[in-house]
């Protein structure tokens, strides 16, 4: 089992770089160059740029899916490549491709079979996950009639199945209204509490200032910036005063003592403002708190109970399963067998058989010229006109021999012929 130290970073790229070449092998495009980084345990981590700056190409060196030219990166003390270190990471792209016919539950269930989790696990996973991103009105709807928002939502939730120890999000925002923006937000705060790591790539600044701790900025594939986000948007140049409400003479005094004794300028005296996005969500707070119907998504409560800290469950089982090749290396106790409906082993009714053998029952299946005279073998049964005669079909009689040997007990029938 991997398990992050709190000592060790969960991530870390030294000299990190990647050319892509052309046909003739010359270096075409220098995606990434030189990138130095490192990534804390419970920390969110903001990986901002341009379109181009190599954000993705990273992410996919993290992920294992591209080779680094030259440098290294290591997850959890590992290089990506290594399987163990699959089943610690929970990763959502920027467009979540997923089976459009299977609908909330049965995608969730799919890749919760994955990881090797038990149909009872799946099942309490799936109904938090689901009610978790406020999906639980849609949770049987085919997933390809979502709209955007909502297929973020149920990839957010795809990535967690595993209750991953590191989280990769990729434009996690992207398509969501500003109720699901702050509620995605919330979500990675709560995670990163609870002792999670997350990298975050967005172009959505305010997310990014909202959420990390720790940034690092690209640009042409080099790492421009990097530091905590206070510290980046801190103005040393410019100090600021807040206080509360002020009538004009006493505003005035201030002035003339910073001014005059200070011999510092007032750039503006004025009433900080609220953010819009603040605004937006206490009105549809106040909506909801009146109980006004809307056939959109539901808002999300809480955090599933299964994301902790500790290593998740079942993940390791599958890749332990894809390195031995073949061996079965799931538990009774992880996945047990399920209840068999056995059917009885039917018994030979020996008094059917004696009046199979009868006399008068081998004259009834006996050809026309070798039954005895007498009146026809009839039998009548009921219809729509009335009772009419039934004639047996002719056969041949039932083989005394037969019958007898079909009864004899399973070691006498063993027993070699001489």
């Amino acid at each position: 089992m991997i398990a992050p130290s709190a000592r060790s970073p969960v991530v870390e790229c030294a000299a990190l770089t990647k050319v892509f070449q052309d046909f003739w092998g010359r270096g075409r495009v220098r995606a990434v160059d030189d990138l130095e980084l490192s990534i804390l345990p419970g920390e969110v981590f903001g990986l901002l740029g341009p379109n181009g700056s190599g954000k993705t190409t990273t992410i996919k060196m993290l992920l294992g899916l591209l080779y680094p030219t030259r440098g290294y990166a290591r997850v959890f003390d590992r290089p990506p490549t290594d399987t163990r270190v699959k089943a610690h990471i929970g990763f959502m792209p920027e467009e979540s491709y997923l089976y459009r016919f299977l609908n909330a539950h049965e995608t969730l269930d799919y890749y919760g079979r994955l990881f090797r989790l038990d149909r009872r696990e799946r099942r309490r996973r799936t109904e938090q996950l689901i009610q978790m991103v406020g999906l639980r009105g849609a949770a049987r709807r085919a997933v390809g009639e979502y709209s955007k928002g909502m297929a973020r939502r149920i990839g957010l939730a795809q990535a967690l199945i595993n209750d991953p120890d590191l989280l990769i999000l990729d434009e996690p925002t992207t398509g969501l209204d500003p109720i699901g923006a702050r509620q995605i937000k919330d979500l990675i705060r709560e995670l990163a509490r609870r002792g999670k790591t997350v990298l975050l790539c967005s172009h959505l600044l305010a997310d990014v200032e909202d959420v990390c701790d720790r940034v690092a900025i690209m640009y042409g594939g080099r790492r421009q910036a990097l530091g905590r986000v206070r510290d980046l948007l801190s103005r040393q140049d410019v100090t600021q005063i807040r206080a509360t409400q002020l009538d004009e003479r006493t505003v005035a005094r201030l002035r003339a003592i910073i001014e005059s004794e200070a011999g510092r300028r007032v750039l503006a005296v004025e009433h900080p403002t609220q953010r819009l996005e603040d605004l937006f969500l206490s009105i549809v707070e106040q909506a909801e708190r009146d109980r006004l119907a809307t056939s959109g998504v539901e808002a999300a409560r809480g955090v599933s109970e299964f994301l902790s800290a500790g290593p998740p469950g079942g993940g390791a089982e599958l890749l332990e399963t894809l390195v031995a090749a073949g061996q079965d290396d799931v538990s009774a106790a992880a996945r047990p067998e399920e209840a068999v409906e056995t059917r009885p082993t039917p018994v030979p009714r020996f008094e059917v058989l004696e009046q199979l053998t009868t006399e008068e029952h081998a004259a009834a299946f006996a050809a026309p010229e070798d039954r005895p005279s007498g009146p026809a073998d009839e039998t009548e049964t009921e219809d729509a006109g009335g009772p009419r005669p039934i004639r047996l079909p002719p056969g041949p009689a039932p083989r005394r021999d037969v019958l007898e040997r079909l009864t004899q007990p399973d070691e006498q029938q063993s027993e070699p012929q001489a």
